[in-house]
């Protein structure tokens, strides 16, 4: 069976591990295009005709339909498998709660980890210690959240005995946030069950496929 598509992006972006994931999840198969370049192929007058800000991740279905934003590529994506009710939700309420998680990924716990992550992993910024330390207080505010979530021992966020898009979208940016800024100190205090709920997500096949081996960092890098 040919892709479902295919991503244009560079290698080890958390957006396209989550839509990776998600295509797993939905049993099609999205492939990387083996030639972007970053900075390079986004700038071309090719690219932008199909994604006019030049983004990345931007996906190209196999029937020529063109997206950006990572978090549609990932509702588009799992809109579209043999998995849709499972990752979405049957009905509006659940599919209105796995939206909010996906929001909440992506505006309460990716605002809070890019600038520490641009300041000490990549140091594209100079390190500033007042906002490294408030965005760390606003990712454990965000982890104290999830935590609620998971506190009578529940294996997702919706509840229930099975992955949804909400997880995927919540874990993915949390095994980031593991990496460098949310430590072992972080964990205990504001979210004792997190670290169980994402080595649960880590034996799905499908999310570690995806992500790889769960990185847990003990103390929280600083430049």
């Amino acid at each position: 069976m040919a892709p479902f598509g295919k991503i244009y992006s560079y290698p080890g972006n958390v957006r396209v591990q989550r839509i990776q994931a998600v295509a797993a999840l939905s049993g099609l198969e999205v492939v990387m295009d083996p030639d972007f370049v970053m900075r390079e192929t986004n700038r071309t007058p090719e690219f932008l005709a199909k994604f006019p800000l030049g983004k990345v991740p931007a996906f190209e279905g196999a029937d020529g339909f063109c997206m950006a934003e990572g978090q549609a590529i990932c509702r588009y994506i799992a809109d579209s498998g043999n998995n849709s009710a499972q990752l979405l939700g049957a009905d509006a309420r659940t599919r209105a709660k796995v939206e909010e998680w996906a929001c909440f990924a992506e505006q309460e716990i990716t605002a809070h980890i890019i600038p520490p992550m641009l300041m000490t992993m990549f140091k594209f910024i100079p390190f500033d210690e007042a906002r490294f330390n408030q965005c760390a207080a606003d990712l454990e505010r965000a982890l104290k959240r999830v935590d609620v979530a998971l506190q009578q021992g529940q294996k997702f966020l919706m509840g229930g005995d099975k992955i949804t898009l909400a997880d995927v979208m919540v874990a993915g940016v949390l095994l980031l946030a593991g990496k460098f800024l949310m430590d072992r100190e972080m964990r205990e205090k504001a979210a004792p069950n997190v670290e169980r709920y994402l080595k649960g997500l880590m034996e799905i096949p499908e999310m570690k496929g995806a992500f790889g081996e769960i990185e847990l960092c003990e103390s929280r890098l600083k430049a």
